[in-house]
């Protein structure tokens, strides 16, 4: 009996033209479609008992299964590991979604296809969540990854030294542990959409190819699961809800270095909800003056046109003022204008790296442009300048607290050069520009790893130096809404305890009413010698034992260079010490702790 194909020749020449990812989807789509096989048999004359076989031995091919693995500091790398995600489930993939701070180290080793969006943080790190991971996969218990296939995409900041080091120190030990890569690691800079986007394309081609068989009922309840997942925050990055600034005052005497403010937001009928420990981000515009400057030094008049990424022609003024970065410098931006204007002090500086990145951390934009003049095109200069990005900003109140508000902690940045002052970004919008009463384009940042235990009895251990006590307030006042038992330990720090005890008269009262535990305070600069948080918990390295044995998280919030750092080797030291254990053991326990959500850092 001759076989009637289902498809008649033209149909077969339109499927050649399919990409795989097109297929895979097709497919898919068909095989729901048919579960009605009365009504496929009535219109194609196949039989229903044709249908069942042919499902049947559709199903018995293995699945490939792949993990999309997020790890991420401030949502740029979770967002596009969610879009990977929907993605490969659209070509009805057998694909799962598992953020770097909820993932098994050990697991890696029974994956099959890995495919990893890492950002950088500090000196070439990984991010916060990453850290267990990216341990345990350079320590002496990695396993052989024979079996694993992998692609890593890397998401960082290229005025930074070690740009995107997190992303190459995965895919280097992935592939030493005998991991299979599938596509070649790509590094993105700030704007990374379109190097993100190109990357997701090509891995997904390849991850269908590899792929036997689909699981449709599965990974549509689990694309719908995602979906609800990604809209659920309705006002994101790329949708910012327009809050309005009620408060800013400053928190700091008048004498302080440091000049901080506490800001206070509106939030409105937005909706917007958020947890303790989440970070805000706030979009800014540069100051006027400052482009004002800019234009000037350029010889430009303001009203020459610009080409943004999206396509849109814009004056440069206006490019200014919304879309390029101006108090940010990047190696970048020192390279690319000394090979415009041919200086040759700007030529020698950056044959220097050590000098180069000096010239960097030391002169703004504004002050290379003014130390060696020299004329830019419209064009020239709004290509020099990245992207500008909103800055983040740990939440310093608990929603049960202050309901539709939304509080900041924040540092006013503020330098001179060649005999002009200038302050930073954001903290110079939030703290100078914007009036009580203005408009401010906010959105919230989860941070799943900065949470309160569950169990309101557990203690906890709060370090925090500067502004770095901001997310402490907001679990302060959450812990007192909900009546939470558990103790609670502050340990702050900064530069003198009459000029610059943040939220002093809070503190003071939490303690009085018995719900914080025990204060832990270091003045930098109030006597002859330096005192830092981590020298207060070596000072009371018994208790900090005691409160690990019964059971305390430990919470880290502060600069990631410096602090953060000094303070977990105060840690690793005091479990040493106290524990009676080697200082191996003591960073396996410390590691331990960290997978398990009890030590949590939240650093910058």
């Amino acid at each position: 009996m001759q076989t009637v194909l289902p498809l008649t020749p033209e149909w077969q020449q339109q499927l050649e033209q399919f990409s795989p990812t097109q297929l895979a989807w097709l497919s898919g789509y068909c095989w729901a479609k048919s579960q009605d096989s009365n009504a496929v048999a009535a219109a194609t004359g196949v039989a229903p008992n044709a249908i069942a076989t042919a499902v049947e031995a559709t199903a018995a091919a293995p699945a490939r299964k792949i993990t999309v693995l997020s790890v991420s500091q401030t949502g740029n790398a979770r967002r596009v590991a969610e879009q990977l995600l929907v993605q490969l489930q659209e070509a009805q993939l057998d694909a799962q979604i598992i953020a770097a701070g909820d993932y098994k180290a050990k697991n890696i080793a029974s994956e099959d296809i890995v495919l990893m969006v890492t950002s950088t943080q500090g000196e070439g790190e990984a991010p916060e969540e990453g850290v267990s991971l990216h341990k345990f996969l350079h320590g002496k218990k990695a396993p052989q990854l024979n079996g694993v296939s992998f692609a890593v995409l890397g998401l960082g900041d290229s005025s930074y030294p070690n740009f995107c080091q997190a992303g190459k120190d995965f895919d280097a030990v992935l592939e030493k542990l005998g991991a299979t890569r599938l596509a070649p690691r790509v590094d993105c800079d700030l704007d990374f959409q379109a190097a993100a986007d190109a990357w997701r394309n090509d891995v997904a081609q390849t991850v269908v190819a590899l792929a036997q068989q689909t699981s449709v009922s599965a990974a549509v309840a689990s694309s719908a699961a995602v979906a609800v997942a990604v809209t659920e925050q309705h006002y994101t990055k790329e949708n910012p809800f327009t809050a309005t600034l009620s408060v800013s005052q400053k928190i700091t005497a008048n004498e302080a270095n440091k000049d901080v403010r506490h800001i206070e937001i509106d939030l409105g009928d937005s909706g917007i909800q958020y947890t303790a420990g989440d970070a805000l981000g706030v979009w800014f515009g540069n100051d006027e003056a400052l482009v004002d400057e800019v234009l000037r030094l350029s010889v430009l008049e303001g009203s020459e046109n610009v080409v943004l990424s999206n396509g849109e022609s814009v004056s440069i003024r206006e490019a200014l003022l919304h879309q390029d970065e101006l108090t940010q410098n990047t190696p970048q931006f020192i390279k690319g204008f000394a090979q415009i204007s041919q200086n040759a002090d700007l030529l020698a500086l950056i044959e220097d790296n050590k000098a180069l990145q000096a010239a960097v951390d030391c002169t703004p934009i504004v002050g290379i442009l003014n130390d060696y003049p020299h004329p830019l095109t419209a064009e020239q200069l709004h290509g020099l300048l990245r992207p500008l990005t909103p800055r983040m900003y740990s939440i310093a109140s608990a929603q049960a607290e202050v309901d539709g508000e939304v509080h900041l902690t924040v540092g006013r940045v503020a330098y001179e050069h060649h005999g002009n002052a200038y302050t930073g970004g954001a903290s110079g919008f939030l703290s100078d520009r914007l009036q009580e009463g203005g408009d401010v384009k906010v959105f919230v940042e989860p941070n799943k790893n900065f949470r309160l235990p569950e169990n309101g009895d557990t203690p906890i251990i709060m370090i925090g130096a500067g502004t770095g006590v901001a997310p402490f307030r907001a679990f302060m006042q959450q812990r007192d809404n909900n009546g939470d038992t558990g103790a609670n330990w502050l340990v702050f720090g900064n530069q003198k305890f009459t000029d610059d005890f943040l939220y002093q008269a809070e503190w003071l009262q939490y303690r009085k009413s018995g719900l914080l535990t025990a204060v832990s305070t270091a003045w930098s600069r109030q006597g002859s010698e330096k005192v830092y948080v981590q020298h207060k918990l070596r000072e009371n390295a018994a208790a900090v034992w005691q409160w690990l044995q019964q059971g305390a998280h430990v919470y880290v919030c502060g600069d990631a260079l410096r602090m953060a750092k000094d303070v977990e080797q105060a840690l690793l030291d005091i479990i040493s010490e106290q524990g009676q254990m080697s200082l191996d053991d003591a960073d396996e326990y410390l590691s331990q702790l960290r997978e398990d959500k009890r030590y949590q850092r939240d650093v910058y």
